[in-house]
């Protein structure tokens, strides 16, 4: 039998309870993330779920007795990543810029929680 990777379908990254609220707040308004209705037998774990592009999704879910991810990360391509920056840095949201690999333009934030996320431009790679 043989089979073949086709893609990545999501990530998670872990929250505490009563995250939703927030979720929607940072993922949703502030990063432009349109949310994804959950399917109904998984909307009482919490949560909840956000579309990247590509076909990608991110899902935000609760994790118990939560910790961040200080290394483990998403990294999300996007197009216009230095007008992101700007707005992040606006808004008060600290960003680490990277240039540890040449002709990429890159930075790293954390979402409320304290997770690392990675945010890559799609034209400078």
């Amino acid at each position: 039998m043989s089979f073949v990777f086709a893609g990545l379908d999501h990530v998670q990254l872990a929250a505490p309870k009563g995250c939703e609220e927030e979720a929607r707040r940072f993922f949703g308004e502030l990063l432009g993330m349109p949310e994804i209705e959950k399917p109904e037998k998984l909307k009482v774990r919490g949560g909840c779920w956000f579309e990247v592009g590509g076909g990608l999704q991110l899902h935000v879910g609760v994790e118990a007795e939560f910790a961040p991810a200080k290394k483990a990360h998403p990294a999300f391509r996007v197009q216009g990543a230095a007008a992101l920056r700007e707005k992040l840095l606006a808004h008060g949201i600290e960003v680490k810029d990277n240039d540890e690999i040449p002709g990429v333009m890159r930075f790293f934030l954390a979402d409320p929680w304290g997770n690392r996320v990675e945010i890559i431009d799609v034209a400078r790679n």
